[in-house]
């Protein structure tokens, strides 16, 4: 292991001890300074920002040696290119290297076609001003996993590049927990099951994913029915074991089972009607529940190891308004 000094908040000299083996220069840098990812230490290197005993080195592959003295220069993180939005935010829990928000409904995660300002990235760009180290070298906050727009409830994002790679690990190795809940149409005769299909982008409609199964990436949802409403609809509680876009709405419509109010995925209203007006509900609460125009899904829970204490760290929220107020319209002949 190679001795470390921090010479300044922005510089860092390594000294490679005598009994160590020859290794790439790169992965000596990773290796030794965990708070950076190695695609930011590579960039580094290539920028001139690694001396190494006395000479700048710009090549990864670079082998270091036994004795060599090693000074990274970090440069200040850029601002990001994005601009900061004074929005509202729902914190549940901060430190230095990340936050869990509540996000709410029709916020858009992150800039993009159609929706350049106005998004969670924007909000917090401006929340945390002065308390993001970078990731890979620019002011941004990390987004480790997304919701969709109309999709409420928990997520974590990461303030510095430690954090940004624990937890995308964790996503990766499906470590990091994400359970959602929400209300379909019909009970699920399997009242607990899983939904292996793999999904991938709809061929004759670029906004909308589909099951694939050739060409499909690899997609499972773990579920159980949490109550049932007069066999018209059912609350479920969906785990994830992949994250893919709408793997939910998707997995869920493929058994049959559409979420209530999904404009993409859902039950063309006539058939939602005919099945409450089945079940016995007042016109007043079927107006209502045919109202509801956005997917009722709700990311309920989030858990994972924190990236740099090793804590377990675990988070609930409740349901936000809109989807408390369906659950009290099917409650009322029970």
């Amino acid at each position: 292991m190679s001795d470390i000094l921090r010479d300044r908040q922005d510089k860092f000299v390594i000294e490679i001890p005598e009994e160590a083996t020859t290794s790439r220069l790169d992965k000596a840098l990773a290796a030794a300074l965990p708070d950076l990812s190695r695609s930011r230490l590579q960039t580094l290197i290539k920028e001139g920002q690694v001396i190494v005993s006395g000479f700048i080195i710009k090549k990864n592959s670079y082998q270091v040696e036994a004795g060599d003295k090693i000074t990274i220069q970090i440069p200040p993180a850029k601002d990001d290119t994005l601009l900061p939005e004074d929005i509202p935010i729902d914190v549940i829990y901060e430190d230095d290297d990340l936050l869990v928000i509540n996000k709410a409904v029709g916020m858009v995660v992150h800039p993009g076609a159609g929706n350049w300002d106005g998004t969670l990235v924007n909000a917090l760009l401006h929340y945390c001003k002065g308390n993001l180290s970078g990731i890979g070298g620019v002011q941004r906050p990390g987004i480790v996993h997304r919701l969709d727009k109309e999709t409420s409830g928990l997520m974590v994002v990461a303030k510095n590049d430690l954090a940004h790679q624990g937890l995308s690990a964790q996503l990766q190795d499906r470590t990091l927990s994400r359970v959602y809940k929400s209300f379909v149409w019909r009970v699920p005769t399997i009242v607990k099951g899983k939904v292996d299909m793999p999904i991938g982008r709809d061929t004759r409609n670029r906004i909308k994913m589909g099951i694939m199964m050739t060409s499909g990436r690899e997609a499972v949802t773990h579920y159980r029915v949490r109550d049932k409403y007069e066999g018209a609809v059912a609350m479920l509680e969906c785990k994830l074991q992949t994250g893919r876009t709408h793997q939910i709405r998707v997995h869920m419509q493929h058994i049959k089972h559409p979420l209530i109010g999904d404009p993409l995925y859902g039950l063309p209203d006539q058939e939602g009607t005919a099945l409450l007006k089945r079940a016995g509900y007042e016109e007043d609460v079927i107006t209502q529940i045919m109202a509801f125009k956005r997917q009722a899904l709700h990311a309920a829970e989030i858990g994972f190891i924190h990236p740099r204490s090793s804590e377990e760290m675990h988070f609930t929220c409740a349901m936000p308004d809109d989807l408390q107020n369906i659950e009290n319209c099917l409650k009322t002949i029970l």
